[in-house]
């Protein structure tokens, strides 16, 4: 694996290629984003993909890459703009894409803004919690996630978030009428840090939850786009946004085994499936439906 920096006006991007460039097998690099997860997120799947160059990287603010712009938010399209330069430092054509969560956020605007950049594209629950069909209570339980963590620190948000994103079905009366988590009942600390610039629990990411895609964008490029969603992820907020980012393109979602993180080991908790899960991922980069 080699490590390079790419230095912009914005941000410095630190990003991996393990593997040729130009690639070996004729075939293009297969890059792997996530948001917030950085390029760590994805070593289990990527060493899955030995035949493949493979690439990774860490987004602006977040791992190893740096910010210039004086910026704390994360938005899908400063984001977009910058895995564009990665993968024109590349200097492989276009690449094949997977994106997981807020990196599939990211990658339906790159797909959208430069359609010429990626060859396949699959998206794995981009978080897009407008598009349910309850978007408004969504949002207003993300605003709770958010509330909590202001108020009593890292193990209340965080415990909120499991509480949301464990939540069957729609966000009905019932859930907001339920007791504050408890970040104990989660192994959580129950101490407050005093940290309130986690991007998943302040609001500094809310520009990639509340994206809506250019679904005529979308439609207009050439790159083959598959949304796909985790077996254990039925009913649940991902899952649902998955399926309703799916209908908004038009699609069925395409199930992949294991849940929201399904593609990693057990070293970020509760683990996944990475072997199935990368089956299924070549599967489907070889045009499987």
């Amino acid at each position: 694996m080699e490590t390079h920096t790419l230095e912009t006006a914005g941000a410095d991007l630190v990003h991996d290629v393990r593997g040729p460039l130009p690639t070996a097998d004729g075939r293009p690099p297969l890059l792997m984003i996530g948001q917030p997860m950085d390029a760590g997120g994805f070593a289990a799947l990527a060493a899955r993909f030995p035949e493949r160059t493979v690439a990774t990287y860490d987004p602006r603010g977040l791992g190893r890459s740096t910010r210039k712009d004086g910026r704390v938010d994360h938005t899908p399209q400063i984001q977009a703009d910058d895995v564009h330069a990665v993968i024109e430092a590349l200097g492989a054509g276009p690449v094949e894409m997977f994106a997981s969560s807020g990196g599939a956020v990211t990658a339906l605007e790159v797909v959208a803004k430069y359609p010429a950049d990626v060859t396949t594209l699959v998206a794995h629950e981009p978080p897009l919690i407008t598009l349910t069909p309850d978007g408004r209570a969504a949002v207003r339980a993300r605003d709770g996630v958010r509330e909590a963590y202001e108020k009593r620190g890292w193990g209340a948000g965080m415990a909120a978030f499991v509480a949301m994103t464990s939540w069957q079905g729609e966000f009905t009366d019932a859930y907001f009428a339920q007791p504050d988590a408890d970040p104990a009942a989660f192994g959580m600390p129950t101490e407050d840090d005093g940290s309130r610039d986690d991007p998943l629990l302040s609001d500094r990411s809310w520009a990639v939850s509340g994206y809506r895609p250019d679904a005529d964008a979308l439609a207009a490029s050439p790159t083959r786009i598959v949304i796909a969603v985790g077996e254990e992820s039925e009913g649940v907020l991902t899952g649902r946004t998955s399926v309703a980012t799916a209908e908004l393109l038009g699609q069925r979602a395409v199930v992949f085994p294991s849940h929201h993180g399904g593609f990693c080991d057990g070293e970020f908790g509760y683990p996944g499936k990475p072997d199935e899960f990368a089956h299924r991922l070549r599967e489907v980069l070889d045009g499987a439906p």
